[in-house]
């Protein structure tokens, strides 16, 4: 037995929209086919692939959206400048980091309900330059 991929991540939230919203616009997934549950929700798809399902949940529910035990989510990601420029445009606070050995930069953001996400692109020389702040 082992491990194949990563099959889906979820997400409590109380509020729906602005969490599709920010899944959909900013980051670039699709909402998706969803089963009938008995409760609110949506999932969202890269490709045909379902990988976050967001619980809706009413302000009476005890259970906190972006539990303690989720540190982040990390997705592959091209178009780097495009993202930066999303992310001034949607003013969404971000910090990045170039991974040491690949080069891969990474933009860390936090979505509406304080989930992390770990965005990582395949750098051009250029964009590992203006990442690492070097000129020319």
């Amino acid at each position: 037995m082992h491990v194949q991929r990563l099959d889906h991540v979820t997400i409590n939230t109380y509020d729906l929209d602005a969490t599709r919203r920010f899944y959909v616009d900013v980051i670039g997934l699709h909402n998706g086919e969803r089963p009938p549950f008995a409760f609110p929700g949506l999932w969202l798809y890269i490709g045909q692939t379902a990988v976050i399902h967001v619980v809706g949940l009413s302000t009476d529910d005890d259970r906190l959206p972006g539990g303690g035990a989720v540190d982040h989510i990390a997705f592959r990601v091209d178009g780097l400048a495009a993202m930066r420029e999303r992310l001034q445009r949607e003013n969404i606070a971000a910090s990045e980091a170039v991974v040491p050995r690949t080069g891969d930069v990474q933009i860390f953001v936090h979505d509406p309900n304080g989930v992390r996400l770990e965005l990582n692109f395949t750098a051009s020389p250029a964009e590992l330059r203006e990442a690492l702040g070097l000129r020319g």
